[in-house]
Formats: C-alpha cells, structure tokens, sequence
C-alpha cells in the first residue's frame, strides 16, 4: 500500500537534463537552414565556446560521444594491438572498453582516499613492473569521477618520468578545477562527454581536447570515415563516423550559456547534503585543497553493504532514484582476466557508496523528500 502511494509522488532522477533559454532557438536555426548533418554553424560556435572556456590554448572536437574522443585518443597516442593501457579501475567501463577496441590491454589501477581516484602510487608501481615484465604501457586513462579532479599534479609528474601519454577522462568534470586550472586540460588528450545525465548535454555527444589545429584536422578526418582529399571516395586509413550532428550541437551551445549556473547550483545541493547529514553516520567526499569539483553527482559513503541498500530501497520506494557507486572494472565479468594493481580501496567504496539525486533542476521540495528519508537512518 505505501509503495502504492509513494509512487504517484513526483520521480525524483538521479540526474536529469535541465535545458536553458536557447537551445531550441539554435536547434531551429539549424533546421531553418537545413543544416542538420555534423558541419555547420552550431558546431564551429559550439567548438569555439568550448575553447574560450577551458582556455590553456586547447583546441575542441565535437564528437557523438565520449567513448568516441577516447577511442580516437588512444588512436591519436599511437595505441594499437598488444600495447597495454593503464586504466583506472573505479570508473563507468566506456573509459576502458575503447582500449579493447584497439586490440590492446587494459591494466587496472586502483584508487586512493583522498578524492577516489587513480593512486599515483599504485600507478608508478604499475609502470615499473609492467616494464620489467618487457611492456612499457603506451598510455594512461585517468578519471576525474563524479567530478573531482584527481591528483592531476603527481599523475602528471609520473607520465613525464616514464614518457607515457594521459588521456584525460573528464565525461564528468567539465567546470572542475585544479589550482584555477579546469579539468580537461591537463593530459595530451582530454574529453568531455555531454550524455543526457552529464552537468550540460547535448542529448548526446562528446569532445575531445587536442592541443594545436593539426591535431584537431587529424581528430576530424579520423571522425569522418578518414576521407582523403580526392573527387572520389578514397581511404588510405580506418575511419569513424564520429563527428557530432549541427543539430546537437545546437543544445550544446545553448547549454554553454548555462555552464556556470549549472556548476554552482550542483555545488549548492551538495552543501544542502552536507550541511544536514554531516552528524549522520554518512561520509562526504570533500575537496583537497586547491582542488574543485563541479559536484557532478553528491555522493555518500554509508557504514555497510546493508545500509546502503536499506537507504536506496528505501528511496526507490518513495519515488527517488539512486545508485551504487562505479563497479571497479577489475570485478566486470568481462575484464576479469586483466591485470590489476588493487589497494581495495575502491571495493570499499562500491560495497558502502551510494550516489544521490543531483540534478540542477531539483525543487527545495524535492530536496527535503530525499534528506527526509536520509535522516531516517
């Protein structure tokens, strides 16, 4: 009977799109004009806005997907078959299944405390004995997850040292910083993704950020089925249909307008979190110092597996969706044989974490049914 009830209450999302004032005027611009295939206005604009805003003098490629800019990534750093691949463990699997696209080897790397990421530790004693066994990996795939930044500084330190390439995860921590310095910015590559649960959307769609206008003309001949310059259909390489459509695009540069706004109310709803929960027996995941995140998704920590499940029937009896934290890919069924370099730490966290309703367009009235049943426990 109560779920009966509860369920003709209002569905509260985990994360759900919140469009702004434009998008429809871009998106009809592109249909006026009949440009509706992936070259046009809304793209070029989209590109460049992204551009202005994470600055470092990068450069944008629009692209159908973040899986889509980390393949091409790995393409980009010279990955092919056999090579191996350091890879975070705590992560969605689109971060590594592109690396099994290429023929090559996932190696996992497990996480640290301080904001859940790739330990920098952990991923030097990966390094070290990967070479030893005769197989120097050819890059690494660091996460920024659920946008905070991971240890930028010292991962970026290790990748100088042994001359191995980052490709920068940032699907979820566009607007997160380090030192002032945004995510997405501090690999060789970086990609962002704009999935419909991501801070800004594009319904769907991704870029990747390469670091001069050669990069990007070679990122976007790999994502137009590598077409060489003849009258004729020529192909003197594998290429893609990647390339991201001008009418999303459209959404894209309407949500840009939004960014910002969108960034600091995700940040409000964590400290609501934080600021009501903090005497429970619930764990944040706080900011180190100098550090940013976006806030993507406000996650908790419970005391056990038991709880934690308790906390999310419970909401998904009222109507409110949450989720277990990331299952870390060393324990997916299909990576099983990989190698990993495991701390435990991000077992802990799958088995206790649980992610919360963060959409930017929750109501002050969706917020306290959610904290009302967090409170009970």
């Amino acid at each position: 009977m109560e779920s009966n009830l509860a369920n003709k209450e209002k569905k509260i999302w985990l994360s759900s799109p919140h469009l702004g004032q434009n998008e429809q005027t871009y998106v009809q611009e592109a249909l006026d004009g009949n440009w509706v295939a992936p070259l046009g206005s809304n793209i070029t604009d989209f590109e460049q806005g992204l551009q202005n805003y994470i600055k470092e003098n990068k450069y944008v490629v629009a692209l159908n997907s973040g899986t889509a800019a980390i393949h091409l990534a790995l393409i980009m750093a010279g990955v092919g078959v056999g090579d191996e691949v350091l890879c975070q463990s705590f992560t969605f699997s689109a971060s590594a299944n592109p690396i099994v696209y290429l023929g090559a080897k996932p190696v996992f790397v497990d996480s640290e405390k301080d904001t859940w990421n790739m330990c920098p530790m952990l991923l030097e004693e990966a390094i070290k004995e990967r070479i030893l066994n005769g197989v120097k990996p050819k890059a690494i795939i660091a996460v920024h997850l659920y946008g905070m930044p991971y240890k930028a500084q010292q991962i970026s330190i290790i990748g100088k040292k042994y001359n191995i390439p980052i490709i920068e995860d940032s699907a979820e921590a566009l607007g997160s910083k380090v030192d002032e310095k945004y995510c997405g910015t501090f690999g060789l590559y970086g990609i962002f993704s704009f999935n419909g649960n991501k801070i800004i959307t594009t319904s769907g769609g991704g870029t990747l950020i390469v670091n001069s206008e050669k990069e990007k003309e070679k990122a976007i001949y790999l994502a137009t089925q590598a077409k060489d310059q003849a009258p004729h259909f020529q192909h003197s390489q594998i290429g893609y249909n990647y390339r991201m459509s001008n009418v999303l695009a459209g959404i894209g540069k309407g949500q840009l307008e939004v960014l910002e706004d969108r960034v600091k109310t995700r940040r409000r709803i964590f400290d609501r979190y934080f600021e009501e929960l903090k005497n429970l027996d619930f764990k944040f995941l706080e900011e180190p110092k100098g550090f940013k995140s976006n806030r993507w998704l406000t996650t908790i920590q419970t005391p056990s597996f038991q709880t934690r499940e308790k906390i999310r029937k419970a909401l998904e009896i009222k109507n409110i969706e949450s989720r277990p934290l990331w299952k870390p890919m060393h324990l997916q069924p299909v990576f099983k044989n990989c190698k990993a370099y495991i701390s435990g730490v991000s077992e802990n966290l799958f088995e206790k974490g649980l992610c919360l309703p963060s959409s930017s367009n929750l109501t002050e009235k969706d917020l306290g049914r959610i904290i009302e049943v967090l409170k009970k426990f």
